[in-house]
């Protein structure tokens, strides 16, 4: 398996991993009978500050993560892997890493700096199956 490819999936993970950890300050929030429960009526409890930024940071990489799989895909099936892949999927995935947190503490310029970098790393990929 190409070092992109693990990447990709160890993104994957990262999504599970953020899913989870909203849910989990969500649940903290509304209780766990709420949260397991149907919730056929709004939520009782306000969305806290960080739960807010963990739900804004796990929308963001969903709006990135389409183009990601679809350019990592893309560079595995024409069996382009050069160091601009390899370095565009690495930029892509620890930029994504390093979003969280940044977010979740609410670090403004360096958040962006790592949001930037996870687009730069998509470039990267896309450019090199452009050629």
């Amino acid at each position: 398996m190409t070092v992109e490819l693990k990447l990709l999936a160890w993104t994957l993970v990262l999504a599970l991993v953020q899913i989870a950890l909203t849910a989990s300050f969500r649940s903290r929030e509304t209780g766990l009978p709420y949260n397991a429960g149907p919730r056929d009526v709004p939520s009782p409890a306000p969305v806290g500050i960080i739960t807010g930024r963990l739900i804004r940071a796990q929308n963001n990489l969903f709006e990135t993560l389409p183009v990601f799989i679809g350019a990592v895909l893309i560079a595995h099936l024409a069996q382009v892997h050069t160091a601009a892949t390899y370095w565009g999927a690495m930029l892509y995935f620890w930029g994504r890493v390093v979003y969280v947190p940044l977010y979740a503490f609410g670090i403004p310029y360096a958040r962006t700096l790592a949001w930037t970098a996870s687009l730069v790393g998509i470039a990267m990929l896309l450019e090199s199956v452009l050629k």
